[in-house]
């Protein structure tokens, strides 16, 4: 059996993205390439395993038993493992592992450092962001990514480095079959962590007009994330801007229960961007759009940039609602969207595509 050490900002399970899908390839990767993981959190934790997989707390583990695991991958967000994006100590431990490690060692990017406005601390910090990303692209044998934007970025500090790219998979379950029948038109989706649902009700309580008359919502689930009363004050502004609509929120639940709420929606709203730069290849960094796609759920954006096709096969449709325009399909196209979406997602966003493209990394 060969064993993986996955490094984590926090342990899965904490309603963290990255967490959950460090989980998610773990499990693939044991039921399809017979890889077994072991856990380091970055943060502090109580918890000893997360499924049938061990969970260590901190860093200093790694140092001390490099002898028990074959093959290293890190998780990268540098605002997970430092508040101020500049993870010094992650550093410097990576390289302690790198002069330690027998076999092969893949950094998954899911950020590499911070831009931002003169006012914002994100634009004094980002050179140091930079140059700590440099140096873990420089310890890694292979970098994954999950849209071309980062792997351009990595390609412009080193052309040569081997990048995969790798949409990231739903944390919130993927079921093998959609079953058309269980949706309800008139049933949204706002899913994924605190900030994005947050964004996303602020920008339906203004949006929201532009829907056609036969797809307006008469039931919204919010799902995901943690309790926040900032989403219970997003929610009651939305409910209040457009009478006709009820919200039922679901924080902290579960992967399973996530899914039985995602499966019955037709339709979902993500402001994946906000007012930042819209970068449209960034949206297969989404785990709230793999999750839609997942679930047979009609993504609808705030943007109107369709990304490029994924090894030459398009998005089934590209649907939003911008201040300047929006997109539907058309009613007839509905369920065979659904069913679409579902087939994109498993021909290249599920936890089985990715643990293969690891594997195919690690080998």
């Amino acid at each position: 059996m060969t064993t993986l050490l996955q490094i984590v900002p926090r342990a899965p399970g904490s309603f963290d993205g990255v967490g959950d899908y460090a989980l998610g390839l773990a499990k693939a990767l044991a039921a399809h390439h017979g890889y077994e993981t072991i856990f380091a959190a970055a943060t502090p934790t109580a918890v000893t395993a997360r499924e049938q997989f061990p969970v260590v707390p901190g860093l200093d583990f790694a140092l001390d038993a490099s002898a028990s695991y074959d093959h290293l991958v890190l998780h990268y967000a540098n605002y997970g493992y430092q508040s101020r994006g500049l993870p010094l100590r992650l550093r410097e431990v990576a390289r302690q592992l790198r002069k330690q490690l027998r076999g092969r060692w893949i950094t998954t990017f899911h950020e590499l450092y911070a831009f931002g406005p003169p006012w914002k601390s994100a634009f004094w910090l980002h050179p140091f962001q930079k140059k700590i990303a440099h140096d873990i692209i420089d310890l890694s044998d292979v970098c994954v990514v999950s849209n071309d934007a980062i792997a351009q970025a990595i390609h412009q500090h080193d052309e040569q480095k081997p990048v995969r790219l790798v949409p990231v998979m739903s944390n919130f379950g993927e079921p093998a079959i959609v079953d058309l029948t269980d949706k309800v038109p008139a049933r949204w989706a706002i899913c994924g962590g605190t900030k994005l649902i947050s964004r996303s009700l602020r920008s339906f309580a203004r949006r929201h007009r532009a829907i056609p008359k036969q797809f307006f919502p008469e039931q919204i689930e919010i799902v995901g994330g943690a309790q926040s009363q900032a989403v219970r004050d997003s929610i009651r502004r939305v409910e209040q801007a457009a009478p006709g609509i009820s919200c039922r929120y679901y924080p902290e639940v579960t992967a399973s229960a996530a899914s039985d709420i995602l499966r019955r929606c037709t339709f979902a709203w993500i402001d994946y961007f906000g007012t930042d730069k819209v970068w449209p290849g960034m949206i297969f960094k989404s785990g709230s759009f793999a999750a839609c796609c997942a679930h047979g759920v009609v993504p609808v954006l705030s943007h109107a940039e369709a990304p490029s096709p994924l090894e030459g096969d398009s998005m089934p449709g590209w649907f939003f609602i911008t201040p300047q325009a929006a997109r539907f399909p058309e009613p007839d196209e509905v369920a065979a969207l659904a069913g679409k979406f579902h087939a994109w997602y498993h021909r290249h966003a599920s936890a089985e595509c990715a643990a293969r493209g690891y594997a195919e990394a690690l080998a």
